[in-house]
């Protein structure tokens, strides 16, 4: 379906099909529950996570944000301008507006699954860079896709910042990034943010932070499911959980059941017990060496990067082979 706008400096906005409700009744069904991170990000969804974006103890935006105003310039230069800049996981669109008067791209492409939320976020942005092509995509990339013909085939520069790439399962982000390999020319490039292995307590209060708006996050994807399958998750009887698994490098997010349940919908239902969990989301934690192993498996390489002084955070740019 597409949502073409035909006014003065309004971008246009293509909502690709998404996949069916099959996916998450199996997670729901499976021994161990579990659902897609991509679930969190419902309108409100997407607004809770820029307030925890704002959270002191959520280290990861302020981290990126730091390197790129301090290597801003050395980045651009590494890039070149005149890109088509492929905003993945767009969200409200900030990160790549700061892109904008160095890169110059000719065309800005940002993605997401929250529709709504994406197509009013890149309306206003236009309004403030109207000599900027945009087209906006409303779609789930966690699944097979391609780009449609409205985008520019010439320098691609996918830009995934927020350490995002980690809520993919090691092999699935080889996959995904493999992916991106094939959507480029000879002149694309992949520009990524990635969280660094660091101590478990600094991980631990970014996914588990004292005002409880890291679990409002969570705990929204269950009134997200309600809204989709029809189900009756009853928010109130679960409660957030966080953790880092070490032996996979990675914090993970649960639901947690208060009490016995029964979680109804369609013709299908799932008993929980006390204390039994419905895993949400990782995140994986990446050494900088292991990470730019698997860019270079995937086909990306001439790497260059930059760092925090904490090392707590990377910001990578690599060609496409």
């Amino acid at each position: 379906m597409s949502l073409a706008f035909t006014g003065n400096n309004e971008a246009e906005v293509i909502a690709l099909p998404h996949p069916s409700q099959h996916e998450l009744e199996i997670g729901l069904l499976s021994d161990a529950a579990h659902t897609s991170p991509k679930y969190l990000y419902d309108a409100v969804g997407s607004v809770l996570f820029d307030a925890i974006c704002e959270l002191p103890e959520y280290y990861p935006t302020r981290t990126e944000a730091s390197i790129f105003t301090q290597y801003m310039s050395d980045i651009a230069h590494a890039i070149g301008p005149h890109s088509t800049l492929i905003d993945l996981g767009a969200g409200n669109c900030r990160k790549a507006a700061r892109l904008f008067p160095l890169l110059h791209p000719n065309q800005y492409v940002p993605i997401d699954i929250s529709i709504k939320y994406l197509e009013d976020a890149v309306q206003r942005l236009q309004q403030r860079f109207p000599y900027i092509e945009m087209t906006a995509l409303g779609l789930d990339f966690s699944k097979p896709w391609t780009l449609p013909d409205e985008i520019r085939s010439d320098k691609r520069l996918f830009f995934y910042p927020g350490s995002s790439i980690g809520n993919f399962e090691p092999s699935h982000a080889h996959a995904f990034l493999r992916h991106l390999r094939s959507e480029c020319d000879a002149d694309g490039g992949l520009l990524i943010g990635i969280d660094l292995i660091k101590d478990h307590d600094t991980l631990h209060q970014a996914y588990d932070d004292a005002l409880g708006v890291t679990a409002a996050f969570n705990l929204n994807v269950l009134r997200h499911i309600n809204q989709i399958l029809g189900s009756n998750f009853d928010v109130q009887q679960w409660r957030h959980h966080a953790l880092f698994n070490t032996s996979h490098s990675r914090i993970e997010m649960h639901l947690e059941a208060r009490t016995a349940q029964t979680v109804t919908w369609k013709n299908m239902h799932r008993h929980f017990l006390p204390g039994e969990k419905i895993h949400t989301e990782n995140s994986y934690k990446y050494s900088l060496d292991k990470f730019l192993a698997l860019l270079d498996s995937a086909g990306f390489g001439h790497a260059q990067y930059w760092t925090d002084s904490n090392n707590w955070f990377a910001v990578v740019y690599a060609k496409a082979l």
